[in-house]
């Protein structure tokens, strides 16, 4: 692909960023408005389905694909992944119960896997690892760009126009992204023929999925020590088993192991499992400070966490230009990560809207400068052959990183909430014992971070108490507030510990030359030996 006119690279990189800006720009339009769509759909009790059916599809369809668009082109694979995302989203749209509404999901869910792998790895077809840089950075500020605009227009669109729009308004934009793929995304020529590791496949799915179900249920749905739980993770461990003795014995396994014994590859992975541990893990839990402790409306919360989009997008733009520029790309994890860990240190001790706003900016500037490092030494370190399956490894690594972190840091939100809570409503249980039961009951049903955040029941609620009774109700509150944030301090400085371990998984991070060419690698002692790619799309 290289023989290709800059010109014609430049029109299919539009095509890939309009494809990836369909996808993104589709699952981060819904997340402001999916309570109430599940709402209308009378199905809260399945809530968690709607949101693990997605993450459970995507993740199998992105490291699945990853093996299969090396064996036959990234073509088919990228435009298999935009229809199915278009059908998807269709049919959720039609959806007239939950149940409708979850399948439909996990379809949307297989194509944005399709879509995410795929466009990664066609990047490397375009462009040699040198020039990866700049156009890396520019995929992930199309994920930046989507999340600043996504949440505000859902929460625009679902209080305007029917909920049925969300997921039907662009369509249109899938369309076009499918036809300009047909049009200027060059045909792939197979490789030899190679028999496909249907087992292998079977196995990694059955790993994986138990594992995902498992922590995103642990601690919420069932107990750590439930037997659902424990019974995930037991079947989880034996397919993982199995799935390494089958692999090491495949002819053409879907997930080579011979990967893992690739230095840079397995520490890129690990780095980037422990950076999403820790920020998912913590991340998430953003908007129970800005709406719980601060007491912002759903409405503003956006604009609060905005700032850290925007300058991720910027800074991530930014690097990569420098790295294709410099032609160096492990200076910008040890620039970014530390960068990283000062902004969610500042999460610890942030306590009024002027310095989450700060900590947003920092941390959205070392995640900008950090987090495209990862993907480009990987991709350089191994053959081109090897491309497709080498992404998808870092986007599971990534994914995986991000679900675990999230139960684990959820479980020390709740050990640690339930203490100072427990503190807080004891210093005014004198309050309380004066009130009559009714209202006393009423009141301690805001002692929950996710009723606390529900700032118009709680205006209501407060208006409706007896004017004597409303001071001792706004007291409460305060302390209920004060309460969870030092929960979430805990939250934040447990993440921030975690990203101080990637930070010194960077120094063993080897930096390898980037490659001026698909075609040729350096020698054996300095980067992984080139093997003529078994996919050259021309």
């Amino acid at each position: 692909m290289e023989h290709l006119t800059q010109k014609r690279k430049l029109t299919i990189m539009i095509a890939i960023m309009a494809a990836m800006l369909f996808a993104a720009i589709n699952q981060t339009i819904v997340s402001t408005a999916m309570p109430r769509i599940i709402s209308i759909l009378d199905g809260m009790d399945y809530y968690t389905w709607t949101i693990n059916i997605y993450m459970l599809t995507s993740t199998i369809a992105t490291v699945l694909v990853g093996k299969l668009s090396d064996m036959f082109g990234r073509k088919p694979f990228l435009l298999a992944g935009i229809l199915l995302f278009m059908v998807g989203a269709f049919l959720t749209g039609t959806s007239t119960d939950v149940f409708q509404f979850i399948t439909y999901r996990g379809i949307q869910g297989v194509g944005a896997g399709i879509i995410q792998s795929t466009s990664f790895t066609a990047v490397g077809d375009l462009f040699p690892p040198r020039e990866r840089g700049k156009w890396m950075g520019l995929l992930t500020a199309v994920f930046g760009f989507s999340s600043v605009l996504g949440p505000t227009l859902g929460g625009y669109l679902v209080d305007h126009l029917d909920w049925h729009w969300l997921f039907w308004i662009f369509l249109p934009l899938g369309v076009v992204a499918f036809a300009l793929i047909v049009a200027l995304f060059p045909k792939g020529k197979r490789g030899p023929s190679a028999s496909i590791d249907y087992i292998g496949s079977l196995l990694l799915t059955l790993c994986i999925v138990p594992m995902l179900l498992a922590f995103s249920w642990a601690g919420t749905e069932y107990a750590w020590d439930s037997w659902q739980i424990i019974g995930l993770l037991a079947g989880s461990i034996v397919a993982g088993i199995l799935f390494v003795f089958i692999e090491s014995k495949a002819s053409n396994p879907i997930l080579p192991l011979s990967l893992f014994k690739n230095g840079v590859v397995t520490i890129s992975n690990i780095i980037g499992f422990i950076m999403n541990f820790g920020m998912m893990g913590a991340l998430i839990y953003l908007s129970f400070f800005v709406q719980g402790v601060l007491g912002i409306s759903a409405t503003y919360a956006g604009y609060v966490t905005m700032p850290m989009s925007i300058v991720m997008v910027i800074s991530s733009a930014m690097t990569g230009q420098l790295i294709s520029r410099k032609g160096k790309y492990k200076r910008y994890a040890l620039i970014g990560i530390p960068i990283m860990i000062a902004g969610m240190g500042i999460m610890v001790f942030m306590d009024n809207t002027a310095t989450a706003v700060i900590s947003m900016i920092v941390f959205g500037l070392g995640l900008g400068l950090g987090m495209p490092v990862f993907s480009i030494a990987s991709q350089n370190a191994v053959s081109h052959k090897e491309l497709g399956v080498v992404t998808a490894s870092i986007q599971l690594f990534r994914n995986l990183g991000g679900t675990i972190g999230i139960a684990v840091m959820g479980t020390v939100m709740s050990n640690n909430l339930t203490r100072h809570l427990k503190e807080a409503l004891q210093a005014k249980a004198g309050s309380f014992a004066q009130l009559d039961p009714e209202i006393a009951k009423k009141m301690a049903a805001f002692a929950n971070p996710r009723t606390l955040m529900n700032k118009p029941l709680l205006d209501e609620t407060q208006k409706a108490l007896p004017a004597d009774v409303q001071p001792i109700f706004k007291d409460m509150i305060a302390s209920i507030r004060d309460a969870l944030g030092q929960t979430l301090s805990t939250v934040f400085l447990t993440g921030t510990l975690v990203l101080v371990v990637a930070f010194v998984l960077v120094f063993f991070l080897k930096e390898l030359p980037l490659r001026t060419s698909n075609h040729s690698a350096a020698k054996p002692e300095e980067q992984a030996e080139a093997v003529q790619p078994s996919v050259v799309l021309d």
